[in-house]
């Protein structure tokens, strides 16, 4: 048995490891959350834990938009109030809750769950996107990409200006009200909201 291996229970050093999946958390920030669990807030540990199995358990991706749901099409997608003729591409389900605190859009969405990075491994099919040429073909419309103002973002929006192109609808582009690298989760409601009404048409 190593020194580590005396000091560290088995099963503590197992959720420090399962803990550094999450984005940003290194061996310290690890040891650190999984000590105060164990330590502090083991009821918190109990939630986390089953809150977790359920969610794995039980939520996919909605056939419709890509976001995530608890069934095969979700309430979005099924909404009578929602417009039909707009379908808005964003990168993350994190973008398409700012779009809707803005509360300057009532169309459709596609969450692409990423962006094209081939360094990453993220190509067309990582992003689903047959599925959005699919949801395009089946119900036209306008189509208005927003994502990210970065290169990568920039690069998925050029991308997909000249996919869609040929399926003769109208695309646009969000204007660029947003600051340059940045990301729309951390954008004001009022800076996304203009973003959005002066959306120009892309050409490919």
């Amino acid at each position: 048995m190593t020194m580590s291996q005396a000091v560290v229970p088995s099963h503590l050093e197992e959720l420090i490891v399962a803990l550094r999946c999450l984005p940003g958390v290194g061996p310290k920030s690890a040891q650190r959350m999984a000590y105060h669990l164990l330590q502090r807030d083991r009821a918190g540990a109990l939630r986390l834990s089953q809150a977790l199995e359920l969610a794995v358990g039980t939520i996919k991706h909605c056939s419709k938009c890509n976001n995530f749901s608890e069934h095969e099409i979700c309430a979005m997608c099924l909404s009578p109030k929602r417009d039909n003729s707009l379908l808005c591409v964003v990168e993350m389900p994190a973008d398409l809750l700012m779009m809707e605190q803005a509360q300057c859009y009532r169309g459709m969405y596609f969450v692409l769950m990423g962006r094209l990075s081939p360094l990453d491994g993220m190509g067309a099919k990582e992003l689903h996107l047959d599925r959005l040429v699919k949801r395009v073909q089946e119900h036209p419309c306008e189509l208005i990409l927003a994502t990210n103002f970065t290169v990568e973002g920039d690069a998925t929006a050029h991308y997909l200006a000249t996919l869609l192109k040929s399926q003769n609808v109208k695309v646009s582009r969000i204007a660029r009200g947003l600051p340059v690298g940045g990301e729309l989760e951390q954008v004001d409601s009022g800076t996304l909201a203009r973003a959005v009404l002066e959306r120009r048409e892309v050409s490919a």
